[in-house]
């Protein structure tokens, strides 16, 4: 079979489902140079949620963040994403222990208790960003609140949200980075000050435990023989925090510009505001806030008949998989009222995202208060044109989306 060589262009970050769809008409499972210094693509439901469903033959090893951290970071800084009983990259049965004991923690009970403060966090946001004529969706509320959200969860000040906001960032930022040494170093030294101060946090929790989810964690893990380490914890509460924080930012912004490109699916939520729940499902599936998940072939197998060896690195198209004409009848059309379940927008299997619920929930109350509030909104003069998406292939979302927004009328007085 002959490597394939397609680039990354600017369009493709633009827009990557044409990319996806000549990715799959190439064949079920083509070989792609440019992509992952080389890796077998998949963009067929079936074939990622087979490979999801099987991680002792295919490894997420790649998927903790150190593995894609530059070495310049130092060696101390790449030792704190080495814990030993890792959520994201380990695999039955220590997984299973883990997300066992992660999940009471992070219980439905608890994510639904949630509620309320979610919705009084909207309402504030969304009141001060429409003070103004014009205003930025991005920093103005889809950012800010998974942040104040996870950072109340975890028990952290308030006057250290914008720091918690800035570390899961410049962790994002430092995986697969390639920059500058000045901005390498700035990096370091933020993910230096984060760790310090996770690690300062768990030890005071072990000494005074308080209502938070640090708590929960330590104890949960007390019950269980006290088999997370510091460590551990620091890895479970970090990667809660980046991955709650970036996914539901992007979940935010990517369906309220799907809204904006398709009024009459506004409308159909403005008339039912039921539909609700559904159209958040249909806003992952249609422009998904993570597009990718790599694995490692821990054994030579075979993949839709097409032979794949052993130790070769298979990229998951998820945002293909969520478009695949044989699943999602009519894929590149955005309805709210679609039968969205299924998609894969938070992964499928072992390692599905554990935030889901939390995600959805926090998307679902915005939505219902923004429109609530507003009777209309649109892109701000020459936004439409020019909107600036992060330029990561692994994670699509937008660095900043300038709104404005017509309020409902207040009723006439009789």
């Amino acid at each position: 079979m002959k490597p394939l060589a397609p680039q990354l262009t600017p369009q493709v970050t633009l827009d990557p489902y044409p990319f996806y769809a000549s990715l799959r008409e190439a064949g079920p499972v083509p070989f792609v140079e440019s992509l992952m210094r080389g890796c077998y693509v998949l963009t067929r439901h079936e074939d990622i949620t087979s490979v999801l469903k099987n991680p002792a033959l295919f490894s997420s090893k790649l998927m903790a963040p150190g593995a894609m951290m530059p070495k310049e970071l130092g060696e101390d800084v790449l030792r704190y994403f080495q814990a030993e009983n890792n959520l994201l990259t380990s695999a039955p049965p220590l997984h299973t222990r883990l997300r066992t004991l992660v999940s009471r923690a992070f219980s439905p009970r608890r994510v639904a208790g949630l509620e309320p403060r979610i919705r009084e966090l909207s309402g504030e946001l969304i009141d001060a960003m429409l003070a103004r004529e014009e205003f930025d969706l991005i920093p103005e509320l889809a950012a800010p609140l998974p942040v104040i959200v996870i950072a109340e969860m975890l028990g952290v000040e308030p006057e250290r949200r914008l720091d918690f906001k800035r570390w899961s960032d410049d962790v994002l930022r430092a995986t697969a980075m390639q920059g500058t040494h000045e901005e390498l170093m700035r990096l370091r030294e933020s993910i230096l000050a984060f760790h310090a101060y996770l690690e300062a946090a768990v030890e005071r929790r072990r000494r005074e435990p308080r209502q938070d989810l640090i708590s929960a964690l330590i104890e949960a893990s007390e019950a269980e023989g006290g088999f997370l380490s510091t460590l551990d914890i620091i890895a479970f509460t970090r990667l809660l925090l980046v991955a709650g924080n970036e996914t539901t930012t992007n979940l935010i912004g990517n369906g309220l510009v799907a809204l904006l490109r398709n009024p009459s699916e506004w409308e159909r939520l403005a008339a039912d505001p039921s539909l609700m729940p559904n159209a958040v499902e249909e806003m992952l599936r249609y422009d998904s806030p993570a597009q990718a998940l790599i694995r490692v072939v821990l054994e030579d197998t075979e993949i839709a008949g097409q032979p794949v060896p052993k130790g070769s690195r298979v990229l998951l198209l998820l945002g293909a998989s969520n478009r695949e004409p044989r699943r999602f009848p009519e894929p590149d059309r955005f309805d709210v009222t679609r039968e969205a379940q299924g998609h894969v927008s938070f992964g499928h299997g072992i390692h599905f995202c554990l935030g889901a619920p939390l995600a959805r929930l926090e998307a679902k109350v915005v939505f219902e208060e923004l429109f609530r509030r507003v009777r209309r909104v649109s892109f701000a003069p020459g936004q439409e044109e020019t909107i600036p998406w992060n330029q990561a292939f692994l994670i699509r979302g937008l660095k900043s989306l300038r709104l404005k927004a017509e309020r409902h009328q207040p009723a006439q007085a009789a």
